[in-house]
């Protein structure tokens, strides 16, 4: 009996390692796929918008916004004569897409079938950075990280309707469909969580001793936030019922921005020290490294692509001083699976 005992341990510890060996390597690794070079201009950059529902790209880079076709690599078009772009929403109900501006705070609004600018308006506030569009009340959300607020839009008729006021410098929001909009903020280290139907303030969840909070994603059949800071380098995980943390895991320096990939159940952040900090999604509260993939210095803001789980970073070449730009560089990287 007692050898039948260890001959039965013996053969579940074999089923055991072989089931690790296949996990590993049915694990996504990820590397360099192409760049896709978008040369004009040699301003700076910020975030990237993924168009799902028609394979496009909106990538902001100072005064322009260029709009690639991610199948093809190539550019469909650009918005130019921009005033310090930063974000980019697709409000897809109405036809629409919102580019904020953080040089005079206006919004630049164009036409998301023909990609025509349709008009610019102006916003109360400072820098208008990071921006999303609320499936869930049809609402634009403009943060202002310079002067602390949020200005809501009606895209029906592009009219203000309300302004929400959180104070330091509000960065990357994300949205739960359900009547929430988070938003982090990088001066007070506090994720807000704004009501959609009052805009008003809902809750505040402190992520301290984590500081510096940039970007912001939503895993919606968890309710999980993760939200990415730099001071010190890490990955928050928050329970976005209770904006109680879950786990906290390093990352690489200079990070901006973060996305989940609910299909593979991973989380990427994007670092300008030339990495991205991948992990893998356990369960809702458990995460482990998956790979610290090599990217160049200066690739800090990020798209994910769903359906080809790539992920798109933008960014230029530096000469020696590590300072300035190389005219002409400019473009974005494609990472995917090996």
């Amino acid at each position: 009996m007692k050898k039948h005992l260890l001959s039965l341990i013996s053969f579940i510890l074999v089923l055991q390692m072989v089931a690790f060996v296949l996990c590993a390597q049915t694990q996504p690794i990820y590397e360099f796929k192409k760049k896709i070079s978008l040369p004009t201009g040699d301003a700076r950059w910020d975030y990237l918008k993924m168009d799902e529902a028609k394979n496009r790209l909106f990538v902001s880079h100072g005064d322009r916004v260029h709009v690639v076709d991610v199948r093809t690599g190539s550019q469909l078009t650009e918005f130019d004569g921009l005033k310090g772009v930063h974000g980019i929403a697709l409000a897809n109900d109405f036809k629409k897409g919102y580019i904020t501006n953080g040089t005079d705070n206006s919004i630049t609004i164009f036409d998301y079938n023909t990609l025509q600018v349709v008009k610019t308006i102006l916003i109360e506030g400072k820098k208008a950075d990071a921006i999303l569009y609320d499936a869930y009340s049809k609402q634009v959300y403009v943060f202002n990280n310079g002067s602390g607020n949020a200005i809501v839009i009606n895209p029906e008729n592009d009219a203000v309707i309300a302004k929400v006021d959180m104070g330091g410098a509000p960065e990357f929001g994300a949205s739960n469909n359900k009547g929430s909009v988070f938003n982090n903020n990088e001066d007070s280290n506090i994720i807000f969580e704004i009501d959609a139907k009052s805009n008003t303030i809902k809750n505040k969840y402190s992520i301290l001793p984590n500081k510096v909070p940039t970007g912001l994603a939503y895993d919606a059949k968890n309710n999980r936030l993760f939200s990415v800071c730099r001071d010190p380098k890490t990955l928050v995980v928050v329970n976005a019922s209770n904006g109680n943390i879950v786990q906290t895991l390093p990352i690489g320096g200079g990070v901006d921005a973060v996305a989940y990939d609910a299909a593979l159940k991973l989380v990427f952040t994007s670092n300008s020290e030339g990495t991205v900090s991948i992990f893998k999604q356990e369960s809702a509260d458990k995460y482990t490294p998956l790979q610290t993939l090599t990217t160049q210095p200066g690739l800090r803001t990020m798209a994910l692509n769903p359906a080809t789980h790539e992920i798109y970073l933008s960014g230029a070449d530096f000469k020696e001083d590590k300072k300035t730009l190389v005219s002409g560089s400019f473009g974005v990287y494609v990472y995917g699976i090996k």
